[in-house]
């Protein structure tokens, strides 16, 4: 597909990912990573004492997973990328917090898709973050990513 073709889809829902676990073991890894080891992420016990019954992922843990997630889905890409990168963001939301052992999949909706320059496009998409079984989304972000053909 050409971004030309992608552009035609501004507005509309354009993919789906598959659904990934979001594992306390991830959730260790992601505080250790970034050292943050608040008991709600990384103290099953403590945690169990709280209005959420257990330990949650962190938001930006929900957050980082949006690569993965995009990755894992059916969500058009333009031929003959030779890179991506990520711009930014306008917004985030952090609605619901992920529980542990919960499961995690993104709706795409394609907002903007612009020729910055020569080759270099840059794209506005509406990610929401569904959780399994659950009402309210975990987050709600307009990401932005740069890709390069």
């Amino acid at each position: 597909m050409t971004p030309q073709d992608m552009s035609e889809k501004v507005g509309q829902q354009v993919g789906t990912s598959e659904w990934i676990e979001v594992t306390q073991q991830r959730i260790d890894q992601f505080a250790e990573a970034t050292g943050d080891f608040q008991f709600i992420h990384v103290d099953p016990a403590k945690a169990a004492m709280t209005p959420f019954g257990g330990t949650i992922a962190h938001g930006f843990l929900t957050l980082s997973l949006i690569p993965a997630l995009r990755q894992n889905s059916d969500v058009p890409r333009p031929d003959n990328i030779k890179m991506g990168v990520n711009y930014g963001g306008n917004k985030v939301r952090f609605l619901s917090p992920v529980r542990s052992g919960k499961r995690v999949r993104a709706h795409f909706k394609l907002l903007e898709l612009a020729e910055k320059r020569p080759g270099q496009w840059q794209e506005t998409m509406e990610i929401t973050i569904e959780i399994e079984g659950e009402d309210k989304p975990a987050l709600i972000a307009e990401w932005i990513s740069q890709v390069f053909i």
